[in-house]
C-alpha cells in the first residue's frame, strides 16, 4: 500500500467521497489508486478552476467537503478564484495538490514554485506531508481543518514520493475527524441584540448559515415583533426561497442604494452576516454601508450556532409566529425576451426542489422579485465576486444533490469556465444553462459611470464590447457535448426552460437579450 491508497481510504473513512480532479505527473500515483477505491467517485474536469468550483457548489448544497486533485502550484493559482469564492462561501473543502518529490525540489524544475504561500493566502489549513506514515493522519487533519467553524478551505500539499512510498505501518483502522461544534453565542453580543431590538430602530441582517427554511421563519418573527427591517446580505451562500418561505429584503449590491436602505438604522444585528461593505470604493461614498452612529451588534458571527441564537431572541421576545406575505407566482411572459421577461419566464416556469446557482450579473436585476411567490427552491450567488463561477458550482450542486440545477450564466461570466459544460455531459447532469447573450460586459459599461471614469472614445469602448466576433454561446456548448437550442422570445424561453425540466441531462438554452443594461 503506498500513500495515494492511504490517501484514498482516509478520505472515504471520513465521508469525503468526491474528488474533482485536474491531475499532472505528480497526481498519477492517486489516478491509478482510484481503481482500488470503488467508494471515491473520480470526476474529471478540464480546468482546475472547474474543479474547485464544482467542489464550492458540492459543499454549499451538500453541507460535507468535496475533494479536489490539483497540479502543483499552477494547477492551484488556476484554481484559485474559485476557491477565494469558497473562502467567502465559507464552506468545507480538501484541496490535495501534488508537488514534485521531496528531493527534486532542490533543481528548481520548471513546475517548481511555493504552494504553501499560494495555499496560506486562503486563510484556511494548509500542511505538505512529508511521509507516507503520515499521510492518514494529516488527510484526517485535513477534514477536520476545512469544518472549521465556519468552513475553510484545507489543502494538503503531497509530493510525489510520498504518494508512491510505501506505507510501512498500515493503521487497523483508518483515522477520522470530529466535525466540530458550532461556537456559542456571546451573552453580551445577545444582550445587547434584546436592548437594542427593545428600544431602537434596527435592521435584522441575515446570511451566511442561517438561511434555511425555519430560520428565516424565526427572524422574520422576531423583525415583525419588534418592526426591525428584515434584509438579507446581497451574496448568500445558500438560500431557501419561494412558496412558503420567508423573504427578507435583499440589500442593494450598489453602496449608494444600500447607503439609503440602512439610513434610518440605529442598529444593525448581524446574523450569520458580516457588517455591510461597499463591493469597490467609489468617489464621494462611504466604504461602511451603516450610518456612522449606527450600532453594529455581531450577534451570531459565521460559524456561529444562528439557530440556536434566532430561536433564544424568540424566546426572549416573546416573538409570535407571522402569516407569511401572501403573492401570485409569475405568468408566462410573452413578446420581446427583455430582462423582465427573462426573469418572468424563470419564475415561471420554476419546479419545485430546483436549485437556481445565480451568475446572471446585470441581466438578472429583476430575478428576486420574479422567483419570490415560485415553488420551494434554493438559490445559491456568487459570494466572492470572482466571476467564472456559475457552470462549476452547478455542476457540483448537481452531483451533491441529484436534483435539477438551473444556471443562470452571463456571457462574459460563461467564457471563463465553459469547461464545466463537458463534465456535466461527461457525468450526465440534470443541470439547466441559460446563457444570456446581451454582447457586453453591461456590468463594466455601469462600473466606468460609476467610478467617474466616463469616456467616449472607441478604444475604451472596444474594451467592454463582446460582439466583434459575436460569441456564439449555443455552438460552444454544442461542441461541448451539451444539447442547445437559442431563444430569441419570452414563449420560446419558457418552452425550453419547460422542455429541459423535463428531459434527464443537461440542457444549454442560449437566450437574446437586447445589448447592454436592457
Amino acid at each position: 500500500m503506498n500513500g495515494a491508497h492511504a490517501l484514498l481510504a482516509t478520505l472515504q473513512a471520513n465521508e469525503v467521497t468526491v474528488c474533482f480532479s485536474n491531475p499532472g505527473t505528480s497526481e498519477m500515483h492517486f489516478v491509478a489508486a482510484l481503481d482500488d477505491a470503488p467508494g471515491m467517485r473520480g470526476i474529471l474536469c478540464l480546468f482546475e478552476g472547474v474543479a474547485t468550483g464544482a467542489a464550492d457548489g458540492y459543499a454549499r448544497v451538500g453541507g460535507t467537503p468535496a475533494a479536489t486533485l490539483l497540479h502543483l502550484g499552477p494547477g492551484l493559482a488556476n484554481g484559485w478564484a474559485n476557491l477565494h469564492n469558497a473562502r467567502r462561501a465559507r464552506v468545507p473543502m480538501v484541496n490535495v495538490v501534488g508537488d514534485h518529490a521531496t528531493y527534486h525540489g532542490a533543481f528548481d524544475a520548471p513546475l517548481q514554485s511555493n504552494i504553501g504561500q499560494l495555499a496560506n493566502a486562503l486563510e484556511g489549513w494548509c500542511r505538505r506531508t512529508t511521509s507516507p506514515n503520515d499521510v492518514a493522519h494529516d488527510v484526517a487533519d485535513a477534514v477536520a481543518g476545512a469544518f472549521g467553524p465556519p468552513g475553510r478551505v484545507a489543502t494538503l500539499i503531497l509530493p510525489a514520493d510520498v504518494s508512491w512510498g510505501e506505507v510501512s505501518a498500515v493503521p487497523s483502522t483508518w483515522p477520522t475527524s470530529t466535525r466540530p461544534a458550532l461556537h456559542a453565542v456571546d451573552e453580551i453580543a445577545f444582550n445587547s441584540a434584546v436592548k437594542a431590538l427593545r428600544s431602537k430602530r434596527c435592521t435584522l441582517l441575515v446570511g451566511g448559515g442561517a438561511l434555511d427554511k425555519e430560520q428565516l421563519d424565526l427572524a422574520q418573527r422576531l423583525a415583525t415583533a419588534t418592526s426591525s427591517r428584515f434584509l438579507l446580505e446581497t451574496f448568500p451562500t445558500k438560500i431557501d426561497r419561494g412558496l412558503g418561505v420567508a423573504s427578507p429584503e435583499r440589500l442593494i449590491y450598489l453602496s449608494e442604494f444600500a447607503i439609503d436602505q440602512l439610513r434610518e438604522s440605529d442598529a444593525i444585528i448581524l446574523v450569520g452576516a458580516r457588517e455591510p461593505v461597499g463591493f469597490f470604493a467609489y468617489p464621494n461614498v462611504a466604504s461602511r454601508l451603516a450610518p456612522e452612529e449606527c450600532e453594529i451588534i455581531d450577534l451570531a458571527p459565521p460559524g456561529s450556532d444562528t439557530l440556536g441564537a434566532l430561536r433564544a431572541m424568540v424566546e426572549a421576545l416573546h416573538a409570535p409566529h407571522v402569516a407569511l406575505e401572501s403573492g401570485d407566482r409569475a405568468t408566462a411572459p410573452s413578446g420581446e425576451l427583455t430582462t423582465k421577461s427573462f426573469a418572468a419566464a424563470v419564475g415561471a416556469t420554476m419546479r419545485e426542489g430546483v436549485i437556481v446557482v445565480d451568475e446572471s450579473n446585470t441581466s438578472g436585476v429583476h430575478l428576486f422579485e420574479a422567483t419570490r411567490h415560485a415553488p420551494e427552491h434554493q438559490w445559491l450567488t456568487l459570494t466572492g465576486g470572482a466571476i467564472g463561477y456559475g457552470l462549476p458550482v452547478a455542476l457540483g450542486a448537481a452531483v451533491a444533490s441529484k436534483r435539477r440545477v438551473l444556471a443562470l450564466e452571463s456571457d462574459g461570466s460563461m467564457m471563463y469556465t465553459l469547461q464545466a459544460l463537458w463534465t456535466m455531459a461527461r457525468e450526465g447532469l440534470d443541470v439547466t444553462v441559460v446563457g444570456l447573450s446581451n454582447r457586453s460586459y453591461a456590468v463594466l459599461n455601469w462600473e466606468l459611470i460609476r467610478v467617474g471614469a466616463v469616456r467616449e472614445g472607441s478604444a475604451s469602448s472596444r474594451m467592454l464590447e463582446l460582439d466583434d466576433p459575436t460569441l456564439d454561446l449555443a455552438g460552444l456548448a454544442r461542441a461541448q457535448g451539451v444539447p442547445s437550442t437559442r431563444v430569441d422570445s419570452a414563449e420560446e424561453l419558457v418552452s425550453a426552460l419547460e422542455r429541459s425540466y423535463d428531459t434527464p441531462g443537461p440542457m444549454f438554452i442560449e437566450a437574446i437579450l437586447p445589448k447592454g443594461l436592457r
